[in-house]
């Protein structure tokens, strides 16, 4: 079920959550990536970070997500891929380099989450940072002035074994569905690197 707030209602704290297996995923995820940033004169650098490590299958749909948008769209501001990723060794010195060398980004988040059973496969979009790390236990930064999850699977108890259990087939299609949608937000919204957003800094 695909959950779209009526727009007089936009806030802060609202997410837009899909599934992946929904047929219009990727058209979904490029209108709410258009919903939440759109509005303003105000003028930022968008970057991706897509968090997470090929070491896990469950914690790689962020570098997994963040090749593909750099293969599908060739969009130049992506940190964290499978060649480089970005994970819990260098997430601080990412995000101070990102603040050193661009003007104003604006940094959108992209990691796998765990979740309830019924939400496994779903992405969510909102407002604000997300805590990298925090289901299995480990202490990094709040990154993102947006964030994309995906529930890659289910949460609750052995989190570690979880992840690396995760079927790859999921997690596949959910970085497909994401990068399709970047890809398709910024030819059909944007056609430069620096974009027009809302001010919600």
């Amino acid at each position: 079920m695909v959950l779209m707030p009526d727009p007089s209602l936009r806030s802060k704290s609202q997410e837009m959550r899909f599934h992946v297996h929904h047929p219009e995923c990727v058209f979904k995820i490029a209108e709410s990536m258009q919903f939440i940033l759109a509005g303003s004169t105000i003028k930022h650098t968008i970057i991706f970070m897509c968090i997470g490590t090929d070491r896990s299958t469950g914690d790689a749909l962020g570098p997994l997500t963040g090749s593909k948008i750099k293969t599908i769209s060739k969009y130049p501001h992506v940190f964290g891929t499978l060649a480089e990723p970005v994970h819990a060794k260098n997430l601080t010195d990412t995000i101070l380099n990102i603040k050193q060398n661009y003007n104003c980004p604006l940094i959108i988040a992209i990691d796998a989450c765990l979740g309830h059973s019924e939400h496994v496969g779903s992405i969510t979009l909102g407002h604000g940072p997300l805590k990298p790390g925090a289901a299995v236990n480990k202490d990094l930064p709040s990154v993102g002035d947006m964030f994309i999850t995906g529930i890659v699977n289910v949460g609750g108890f052995m989190e570690h074994m979880v992840l690396q259990s995760t079927r790859l087939h999921l997690v596949m299609e959910m970085a497909d569905a994401i990068a399709s949608g970047l890809s398709v937000w910024l030819r059909r919204y944007n056609r430069k690197s620096e974009i027009t957003t809302t001010s919600f800094l």
